[in-house]
């Protein structure tokens, strides 16, 4: 295969395959062939499994499980909690190896990642140069991956989840009436469940059904996003693999210096609720969601502390920022008069490739507040930050009003 593919460009895509799992199963070789959990609180029996094993999903584990229910599915069920520093350890370890191919390489996430092998594939045809990629990272790193070929992005990672695991999948725009009009919308990178039953009730159940959808229609519905979807459906995606994409978004942080240095936990949360509420605005613009958060304290001696803490569940609205900072915030506090506070988040993903964990009780009301959420972001970025708020949040702004005014923060 030469670039006879599309006249033009040949992307890969490598999809690292149960990669939590994988990477432990890598680093305990008595756990290969045996069904293993990744869990968030395993010791919990309402703990959530992350990921698992393909040994583990035969048997009926799934994402989102409490580590009760894939035990009772899975009595010899191996659960492990999840080491987020040997992953991104690894992680980089991998996008180094596929550098070592080409200089194209776009990280997508911490398991997968663009590969424009457009004027990189000499002596081999691009399938045997998958092949020898694929094969490599499961000798070298003992981790299995699916790699997608297509002449862009887009049908690349489509191609990747065809076949899983250690699955090699060609996707050519020729080919799109055979192996991706027929697909469930549902299954469309970049459809999730909101937007697949939203587009369901327009009668697209298919992702041909988009494809053949006219264009004003779905603008009209769907607006930028849709045709953007309706391009894409019809194998069109001219983005360039972008090497600076991933190291753009490294951490996004905002820091506050006090007027005056307070030991009030009124003004403290009320600057933390500030901040948070910017990183969260920061992150639905680059629609990415957040895997770890930070918090620097610096004390009116200038003694500064820092404190990081991974997170099984992404940070994407300000509540849940909110509440991750002030709680790590409380625990590292010494209780000495504060000058600074800084919140930082980082190990991004985009919002569509991500997953929230949901816990067993709260996803239904997690569903309910949804549409909430969004009209009032929808307001605020119309009107104004604060035209809308939760009565949760007017009850704390009460709260925080009432005492210490002597303390408001300035934002730097």
């Amino acid at each position: 295969m030469t670039k006879s593919l599309n006249h033009s460009r040949i992307i890969f895509h490598v999809d690292m395959n149960s990669f939590y799992a994988s990477v432990e199963v890598a680093f305990h070789p008595e756990w290969k062939g045996k069904p293993l959990a990744i869990a968030g609180n395993p010791e919990e029996r309402h703990g959530i499994v992350v990921t698992s094993s393909y040994e583990a999903r035969k048997m009926g584990v799934r994402t989102t499980m409490t580590v009760q229910e894939a035990r009772r599915k899975c009595p010899g069920l191996i659960v492990k909690h999840p080491d987020f520093v040997r992953y991104r350890a690894v992680s980089a370890q991998l996008f180094r190896f596929l550098k070592s191919y080409t200089p194209a390489v776009e990280k997508a996430s911490i398991d997968e990642g663009y590969l424009d092998m457009t004027d990189h594939i000499t002596g081999k045809t691009a399938l045997q140069l998958a092949g020898e990629i694929q094969n490599r990272i499961r000798s070298e790193f003992g981790i299995p991956c699916s790699i997608g070929i297509a002449p862009n992005k887009f049908l690349a990672k489509m191609a990747s989840n065809m076949k899983k695991p250690m699955g090699i999948t060609i996707l050519r725009k020729r080919q799109l009436a055979q192996k991706l009009w027929p697909l469930a919308i549902g299954k469309m990178h970049g459809v999730g469940p909101k937007t697949a039953e939203r587009m369901k009730k327009v009668g697209i159940r298919t992702i041909g059904q988009l494809a053949a959808a006219r264009p004003e229609d779905i603008k009209e519905r769907f607006g930028v996003f849709g045709c953007r979807l309706l391009a894409h459906a019809n194998g069109n995606d001219d983005r360039p693999v972008d090497p600076g994409a991933w190291d753009r978004y490294k951490s996004i942080g905002h820091s506050v210096t006090l007027p005056k240095d307070t030991r009030s936990i009124s003004v403290i949360s009320e600057t933390i609720n500030t901040l948070s509420a910017k990183l969260a605005d920061k992150l639905r613009k680059k629609h990415i969601v957040s895997y770890e958060l930070s918090v620097m304290i610096r004390y009116k001696d200038w003694e500064t502390v820092t404190r990081q803490q991974s997170l099984d569940q992404p940070l994407y609205q300000k509540n849940e920022i909110n509440k991750c900072a002030l709680n790590l915030f409380r625990k590292n506090w010494k209780r000495k008069p504060v000058r600074l506070i800084g919140v930082t988040l980082a190990a991004f993903k985009p919002l569509d490739m991500s997953t929230k964990q949901l816990d067993l009780f709260t996803y239904e009301q997690d569903a309910e507040k949804e549409p909430i959420v969004r009209l009032v972001a929808q307001m605020n970025e119309k009107f104004g930050a604060g035209t809308l708020k939760s009565a949760a949040v007017l009850f704390n702004d009460g709260e925080l009003h009432s005492t210490d005014h002597s303390h408001q923060p300035k934002h730097e």
